[in-house]
C-alpha cells in the first residue's frame, strides 16, 4: 500500500497557489525561462480562456519531467456504461425515480467501475453526469483524463487515495474531491474491500463557491477549507496506459513514462477535497422549512442568474428547532431536476425506503416529498429542537431533465414501486 504519511495541503478555494518537490525546481520571476530549473520543461493547463476576466481566469503552471505531447496515438476504448450527455441517456415517464445500493460485485478500477444513472446537456459544452463507482482494485500504472468535465467524487464507501499531477489527496467517506478538466489523475482504494461512492461529471462552467448574498461574509463552505495537494512526483519508471474522456467518448493511449511527473507547480487550477463536516450549516430559527439552497457547497453557473447548471448540496447533521412548522421537506414540484444520494445513516423525508448506497431522480415538475411514514410522524411529533445526526445526504441539482440511461433503467437496482411510498397517504377531504 502507498506510503501516505507524508501527505500535505494547501487550503483555500481559488487560491494562487505553488509547490514544489524538488528544492528550486520553481522558476522565481518566470513563467517560461529560456531554460527551467533542474531541465524541466514549462508547460501551462488552462481552465479558463486566455482572456477571460482576472478574477475568472484559471490556470496552472507545470515543471515536469517531460511535457504531456509526449504520448502515443490514442485508439477507441469501449465501455458500455460510462454515458456522456442527453442523446445517450433514454427516454423515461415523468415518474419518481430511485435505487436500491451500487451492488458490490463488480470486479475492476475506478474506470471500470463507474456507472451512469442519468445524463443531460451535451460532453464538453453544458450539463453533467451523475454516475456511481464501485473500485476493488487500484488502477496502478494507467491514468484518467476527462477533457470534457470536471468530475466530483462523493465517497461512500472506503477511503479513495487519488494521484493527480499537482500531487496526491487521500479522500474518505464524509468528503468530497474535485478534480480539474484536462488533469491526469487516478484513484486508487485505500482499504480492504471494495470502495463504492457518486460521481458528478460537470460539463458546464466550474464548480465554484456560492455567492452569499443577505447571508454575509460567513456561512456555508469556508474557502480556507479546501485542501489542495502538494507537489509529487512519481520516480517509478515504466510505461503507463493514458484513458481520455473527449467528445463523450473513451480513448486509450500508450506512453512510456508517468504523467504524475510535475516536479513544481503554481497556479490556482488545482483539484481539492473538502470535510463536508466543515460546512457552516444554516437552518431556521423560527418556523418554517427554509428552500435547499442553502445547503449549497458548489455550484456551476449559467448564463441565467440562479439557474444552475449544477449545484452540489449536502444535508449534513443539524439542529432541527422550528416552531408551529412541518420540519422534513416539503411536497414540492421543482423547476430544477433533483439527483440524490445518501452517503451514511438515515435521510429526515425517507427514513427507511433511502439506503445509503442508493440514489434517486426526481426531474423537473415530477411531484416528490415525504413518504407517508415521515409524514405521519413529522405531523404528530412533539416540537422540541432535536438533532439530526449520523447522516449525510447529498443532492446534484441541475436546470436541465436528467435522462436516466439503460444501465440504469435495466441492470441497477431500480425500485420499481417506489411511488407506493406516497400510497397511504391519506385523502384530507374526507377527515
Amino acid at each position: 500500500m502507498t506510503e501516505l504519511t507524508n501527505l500535505q495541503y494547501l487550503t483555500g478555494f481559488g487560491n494562487q497557489h505553488s509547490s514544489e518537490s524538488r528544492s528550486g525546481a520553481l522558476p522565481i520571476g518566470r513563467n517560461s525561462p529560456q531554460r527551467a530549473p533542474h531541465g524541466l520543461y514549462a508547460e501551462l493547463l488552462s481552465g479558463s480562456a486566455f482572456t477571460a476576466p482576472r478574477a475568472d481566469n484559471q490556470r496552472t503552471w507545470l515543471y515536469r519531467c517531460r511535457p504531456s505531447v509526449v504520448v502515443g496515438g490514442y485508439q477507441p476504448l469501449p465501455h458500455a456504461f460510462w454515458k456522456s450527455g442527453a442523446a445517450e441517456g433514454e427516454g423515461a415517464p415523468p415518474d419518481p425515480l430511485r435505487w436500491g445500493p451500487t451492488p458490490l460485485a463488480s470486479d475492476g478500477d475506478f474506470i471500470d467501475g463507474l456507472r451512469t444513472y442519468a445524463v443531460n446537456g451535451e460532453a464538453g459544452v453544458g450539463g453533467m453526469g451523475a454516475l456511481a463507482y464501485v473500485v476493488t482494485r487500484p488502477m496502478q500504472r494507467r491514468a484518467l483524463v476527462n477533457a470534457d468535465a470536471e468530475m466530483l467524487i462523493v465517497p461512500q464507501q472506503g477511503r479513495l487515495l487519488v494521484t493527480t499531477e499537482l500531487g496526491r489527496l487521500e479522500v474518505a467517506p464524509g468528503s468530497i474531491a474535485l478534480l480539474p478538466r484536462g488533469m491526469a489523475f487516478k484513484v486508487d482504494p485505500l482499504d480492504q474491500g471494495p470502495a463504492r461512492g457518486y460521481v458528478c461529471e460537470n460539463h458546464g462552467a466550474g464548480l465554484r463557491l456560492p455567492e452569499l448574498g443577505p447571508i454575509g461574509s460567513n456561512g456555508l463552505a469556508n474557502a480556507r477549507d479546501f485542501e489542495a495537494p502538494t507537489a509529487w512526483h512519481e520516480q517509478e519508471a515504466g510505461a503507463y496506459e493514458i484513458v481520455k474522456r473527449y467528445g463523450g467518448q473513451l480513448w486509450r493511449a500508450t506512453q512510456g513514462h508517468s504523467p504524475f511527473n510535475v516536479v513544481a507547480w503554481h497556479g490556482n487550477l488545482v483539484p481539492y477535497r473538502y470535510d463536508t463536516a466543515r460546512f457552516m450549516t444554516i437552518n431556521t430559527v423560527s418556523f418554517d422549512h427554509p428552500d435547499p439552497s442553502i445547503f449549497t457547497v458548489l455550484t456551476s453557473p449559467s448564463d441565467t442568474p440562479g439557474w444552475a447548471n449544477v449545484d452540489f448540496v449536502i444535508f449534513p447533521p443539524r439542529w432541527m428547532v422550528a416552531e408551529d412548522t412541518f420540519r422534513p421537506p416539503w411536497y414540492h414540484r421543482n423547476v430544477m431536476s433533483e439527483f440524490m444520494g445518501l452517503v451514511l445513516g438515515q435521510y429526515d423525508a425517507k427514513p427507511e425506503g433511502f439506503k445509503p448506497g442508493g440514489a434517486s431522480l426526481h426531474n423537473s415538475y415530477v411531484p416528490h416529498g415525504p413518504d407517508a411514514e415521515a409524514f405521519d410522524k413529522a405531523s404528530a411529533a412533539e416540537l422540541k429542537p432535536h438533532k439530526l445526526d449520523a447522516t449525510l445526504a447529498f443532492m446534484f441539482e441541475t436546470r436541465w431533465p436528467l435522462k436516466p440511461t439503460r444501465w440504469a433503467l435495466d441492470e441497477a437496482p431500480l425500485e420499481r414501486n417506489y411511488a407506493d411510498c406516497w400510497r397511504d397517504l391519506k385523502d384530507a377531504s374526507k377527515a
